[in-house]
């Protein structure tokens, strides 16, 4: 019987995948299949990440599209990593003073034109292909164009998400005509196809980024943003052809393993300052299930307090990445946690849980790609191009309308992300790749991932499975997972205690390790997907 309760999606475990050679994992079933099938006939882990990725654009539409923006940390076997920003700038055009003038005040809606900076996910693809690639893009996009075309299967996940946003949809034209067939929401079970996806898709394949931000698709896009109030010139799409780069990981260690991320404008920088602080306490088997959450969450509303107020475009920032790495700073932050009593809440106005794709990937030469692509929002900002059939994410929102802060629109500037892909290196060698997907999440989601696996020893995917908490806007969420008593202490030290009505988030982790030095792959069961190995 095909389900789409909320509390099935907390379901069962699964056990951790062992693979020899190669694996996979993604939060999609197909996507997976995609990566391991590239696998199998030779391709290396760009190759298989690449044909993952572009399946998930089309059977995942709420997490992500080619309207969206990715980072990468891509390990080659014995060499350094290197991070990619596949992240937009916003128009030329944009400022506070020019939205302002607009009428926008305090936010950008995701709805908004404006939240809709230069999508730079399709230029870090074909850098990432022409640079790390063996095998030819129209090989690694063609189960995505063959289900784009003829069609794929909703998946369980994917149907409960469309049900959640078709009341927003709804109010789109476009965006009904393409995801409300007959007024209504797809189910699990039926079929779907987007013929117009699958020519972009094809496009790209055969003229590289230039089949996104330049000519007939650039001109759509542009001309549908400026009928919608955009900013947008072909300019500023023709800009982001070339627009992703490649940038030098942050990292930090901790309990015996060096944990990297991509710097700022990502929120990567949080989840290492988060471990920081963690690692100034004992987090073993003897603390209590109630004594973690509560540690967890104080930790978290301290860095994200910072994040918040500090980070964004690395241009704009005014505290270096090295002081908020600083043993010190995390000494200072550790020394505001009471284990008794949660502290007054820290409100910010982020947007709050959002959607996205994490996926990674091992080949048989060791090399390791931990990827992850996003539209923001669930459907993005809901505009779609009804030409090229091209969804956009809402990434513009999460700017300020603030003079003067680090994450205020400006001309050409990035917003800062949430997502975040994580790589973990063991005396200089590349060991493991992981992502927590979930929006203002992830980087609390990865401190207790990494906490989970090295503190506990948890197995790879008991570690993902764990119950999860999410200190944010004031309130300690949790999902019902967790045992009553556990929820009665935490309120008891004035924690406003929230019950998750869904799953918090979603995670996949490869890792490489055991006395036969296996890869050992694990995916999220909130999710659809799963890990395959070889």
């Amino acid at each position: 019987m095909i389900s789409t309760r909320r509390a099935d999606f907390f379901g069962p475990s699964r056990p951790t995948v062992f693979a020899r050679d190669a694996a996979i994992a993604t939060s999609h079933p197909l996507a997976t299949a995609a990566g391991l099938e590239i696998l199998q006939a030779g391709g290396n882990a760009m190759d298989a990440a690449l044909a993952a990725v572009a399946t998930q654009c089309v059977v995942e539409p709420a997490m992500t599209g080619i309207g969206g923006d990715c980072f990468v940390l891509y390990a080659p076997k014995g060499k350094p990593t290197v991070a990619m920003n596949g992240s937009g700038r916003a128009p030329a055009a944009a400022s506070v003073e020019a939205l302002k003038a607009a009428g926008l005040t305090d936010e950008i809606p995701r709805t908004s034109a404006h939240a809709v900076t230069v999508p730079g996910a399709v230029s870090a693809w074909t850098k990432l292909h022409a640079d790390y690639g063996s095998l030819p893009l129209d090989r690694l996009f063609a189960r995505a164009v063959d289900y784009a075309e003829n069609g794929y299967p909703i998946a369980q996940r994917v149907a409960f998400d469309w049900l959640d946003e078709a009341p927003l949809l709804a109010q789109d034209e476009n965006a009904s005509a393409f995801f409300l067939p007959g007024g209504k929401p797809l189910l699990a079970g039926q079929r779907h196809a987007q013929p117009l996806l699958g020519r972009r898709l094809r496009d790209i394949a055969g003229r590289g980024a230039a089949a996104f931000y330049e000519g007939e698709t650039a001109e759509s896009l542009v001309r549908y943003l400026k009928g919608l109030g955009g900013l947008h010139t072909l300019e500023d799409f023709a800009a982001m052809t070339d627009g992703a780069f490649y940038t030098t990981p942050i990292s930090t260690d901790y309990r015996g393993l060096t944990i990297e991320e991509c710097p700022p404008n990502g929120q990567g920088l949080a989840a290492l300052m988060l471990l920081n602080i963690l690692r100034e306490f004992d987090l073993g088997e003897g603390l209590s299930l109630a004594d973690r959450v509560h540690l967890h969450a104080e930790a978290t509303k301290l860095v994200y307090h910072n994040r918040d107020a500090l980070l964004g475009d690395p241009s704009a920032m005014t505290v270096a990445v090295e002081t908020l790495l600083a043993p010190e700073t995390a000494r200072r932050l550790a020394a505001h946690i009471d284990m008794g009593r949660a502290q007054p809440p820290v409100y910010w106005d982020e947007p709050e849980h959002a959607d996205t794709v994490y996926l990674c990937a091992v080949d048989r030469d060791g090399n390791m790609v931990s990827f992850i692509n996003s539209i923001f929002h669930a459907f993005g900002s809901t505009r779609i191009d009804p030409a090229t059939g091209v969804l956009l994410h809402s990434r513009g929102s999460s700017f300020r309308l603030i003079e003067g802060h680090p994450n205020a629109i400006a001309p050409g500037k990035r917003p800062m992300h949430t997502i975040i892909p994580g790589l973990l290196r063991r005396e200089g060698e590349a060991v493991g790749v992981f992502g927590v997907m979930g929006g203002q999440y992830q980087a609390a989601g990865q401190a207790a991932l990494i906490s989970g696996l090295l503190d506990r020893g948890l197995d790879p995917q008991v570690a993902i499975d764990a119950p999860r908490s999410f200190a944010f806007n004031g309130e300690l969420e949790l999902e019902p997972t967790y045992p009553e008593a556990v929820l009665a202490d935490l309120a008891g030290r004035g924690h406003r205690v929230k019950a998750a009505i869904e799953p918090i988030g979603g995670a996949q982790l490869i890792v490489r390790g055991g006395e036969s030095d296996l890869l050992l792959a694990a995916s999220d069961p909130r999710k659809d997907g799963c890990a395959l190995g070889i």
